[in-house]
């Protein structure tokens, strides 16, 4: 019998620019505010390092989290980069909104964003949901003015194909659709004991918990259908002008997805990192930190070699 993904399973088991004031925190250099990406929202950002000729690492989060699930990866790259996080439409500190919660909405948010912080030649970093986000954005805007592009752990969507290709894995996300409903909470702790499998600091599982909880359910449940089922954006990896970079636990459900999206991009590096669920770079922040840190030498050596 084929086997539902470890997430759904865990799940059951466990139910049996304009910017306000920026706030910071002289100690660490990590400054936070909330710009406006038009339409009346607002996206809550986390910055650190800061502008200049330093690459800028802008992280995309996933479903149900925020800007705070990098905070390792921000800790140890803002020394050496500029780097920007924040919480998407609808979920943390960020705009609720129950229009446009869609990747193609949030590509718009994020090149806003983008402009609005005056962020140029970018990496962007999207994970999970994020890289269905990311792929919107190549979709709409390109990579030409990318410096980088990193996708974690996830494949981009082929749409409502994908409900035909693997119709047992798209029932079983329906049916928990109903039990996320009705038990956000109970709902969102199995999510983060199935992603995230390592032992964190006392209260973090349960501060992540309480950012998911921000989310309406039924918002999150349209921004999974638009996510998963709503639009085909695998025709975006061929878009993909610059250098790339797939990061995937080795135990991912969607791994040979992600390879077979991997060799849609031109000039790639897919990694696995082994014994890591699906937010790797939570359980295995070294690992996960050396492959970005890499990634970005080799990216800016090869843009500053092909400067005239």
């Amino acid at each position: 019998m084929k086997s539902f993904p470890r997430l759904i399973i865990l799940l059951i088991a466990g139910l049996a620019g304009n910017a306000s004031a920026v706030t910071e925190n002289s100690a660490s250099g990590i400054r936070e505010r909330k710009v406006d990406v038009g339409e009346g929202v607002s996206l809550r950002v986390i910055e650190a390092g800061q502008a200049g000729p330093a690459t800028t690492l802008v992280f995309v989060p996933g479903w149900s989290t925020g800007a705070d699930i990098w905070r390792q990866q921000i800790d140890r790259f803002a020394a050496t980069c500029r780097v920007i996080a924040f919480d998407p439409r609808s979920e943390g500190q960020s705009t609720i909104t129950t229009s446009g919660n869609t990747p193609e909405m949030r590509a718009q948010d994020l090149h806003n964003l983008l402009e609005a912080l005056g962020a140029r030649h970018p990496v962007l970093i999207g994970w999970s949901q994020g890289v269905q986000d990311v792929a919107a954005y190549i979709e709409r805007y390109g990579a030409h003015d990318l410096a980088g592009l990193v996708l974690v752990d996830a494949a981009v969507s082929d749409g409502a194909d994908g409900i035909r290709a693997r119709p047992e894995e798209a029932a079983a996300q329906f049916k928990m659709f109903s039990v996320y409903q009705a038990h956000q909470p109970e709902y969102l702790r199995g999510m983060m004991e199935a992603i995230i499998t390592k032992p964190q600091p006392p209260g973090a599982i349960d501060r992540l918990i309480a950012i998911g909880l921000k989310t309406p359910p039924a918002i999150g449940i349209a921004m999974l259908v638009a996510d998963l089922f709503g639009v085909n954006r695998t025709a975006a990896l061929k878009k993909v002008d610059c250098p790339a970079l797939i990061i995937a636990s080795a135990k991912s459900d969607e791994l040979a997805r992600q390879q077979v999206g991997a060799s849609q991009i031109q000039h790639v590096r897919f990694e696995k990192i082994d014994d890591a669920a699906h937010a790797v770079f939570v359980d295995q922040p070294v690992r996960f930190g050396e492959l970005l840190e890499k990634f970005v030498k080799d990216a800016a050596m090869a843009s500053a070699s092909s400067t005239p």
